[in-house]
């Protein structure tokens, strides 16, 4: 019986070596559901290929050094005088320069390519939300719509997502790992995003950056649906669910965790840019 379960223990450890890597493929960074998604996991992967003639030799190498220095071996030959080899430092510096370069090279020109503010190229028209985000919950403005959703994010694939980002606290990090692209948000800064998701489907977003007590309910979901399903949502989102003035916001913009999803039928316009001066939150923390 011992025999038994001993030889199962060398496959369970080769099978959990498989699984486990593969039980995040289903969400995440490998698994990019939108175009800046896809170009960053290329990246990755040319990144991470570069890297292989280096990684790869390194701990071949060591083994082979191990194995062949060991004590019992009277045929290794033991040279505490040598200290140079001209060959050999070729070999050691240039692999690693050429490596560098290469990483460099893709770094360079995929800083560019996937700049958060460039817009995504495309022939439907982007949908423009301001994101906002506070203690600890997410706001998301529909700009042109006129509506707001809080802590879920409900867009039409195929369609570019252009964002405004601000915080009304403290810094944040906006990420949707399928769709790509962390980015700060900060107090009176607005950074700017574009993203699309390109499948429908609910996608799980977070805040990348701790923010106290409530930073581990500060999730979200993106909820990407086909465009008349989007159409369906904003007339549901216009005829329920309050106004989100200045007095309201000032209201909802109170520390609170874990809030559920919910809209607002419309929001004042000049919302975001109050928030981003910073005179609305200076005068919620007025009235502590």
């Amino acid at each position: 019986m011992l025999a038994t379960r001993l030889k199962t223990i060398p496959r369970t450890i080769a099978l959990s070596a498989i699984t486990l890597p593969l039980a995040s493929c289903g969400e995440g960074v490998l698994d990019p559901q939108g175009p800046i998604g896809k170009a960053e996991l290329i990246l990755l992967c040319d990144a991470a290929a570069i890297m292989l003639p280096v990684v790869i030799p390194v701990i071949l190498l060591t083994v082979c050094f191990a194995w062949w220095f060991r004590a019992d071996n009277v045929r290794a030959r033991y040279r505490p005088e040598w200290e140079y080899s001209g060959r050999i430092e070729m070999i050691v510096w240039s692999i690693p320069t050429l490596v560098i370069i290469f990483l460099g090279g893709i770094a360079w020109i995929g800083s560019h390519d996937l700049d958060p503010p460039r817009p995504i190229d495309s022939a439907v028209a982007p949908l423009e939300i301001d994101v906002v985000s506070l203690d600890w919950k997410w706001l998301f403005v529909y700009r042109h719509e006129n509506v707001a959703s809080v802590n879920q994010l409900v867009v039409p694939v195929g369609t570019p997502l252009r964002f405004r980002l601000t915080s009304a606290s403290v810094m944040n990090s906006f990420f949707v790992p399928q769709l790509g692209s962390q980015i700060y948000t900060m107090a009176g800064m607005a950074t700017r995003l574009n993203l699309q998701a390109d499948r429908a489907g609910t996608y799980q977003g977070l805040s990348a950056q701790f923010s106290g007590d409530g930073f581990s309910d500060m999730r979200f979901q993106v909820v990407a649906v086909l465009a008349d399903q989007f159409a369906a949502w904003l007339d549901t989102a216009k005829t329920s669910g309050g106004a989100l003035d200045t007095a309201a916001y000032r209201a909802f913009a109170h520390p609170s965790k874990a809030v559920a999803p919910t809209t607002f039928a419309h929001v004042e316009p000049g919302l975001f840019e109050t928030v981003l001066t910073g005179w609305t939150s200076a005068a919620s923390h007025e009235e502590h």
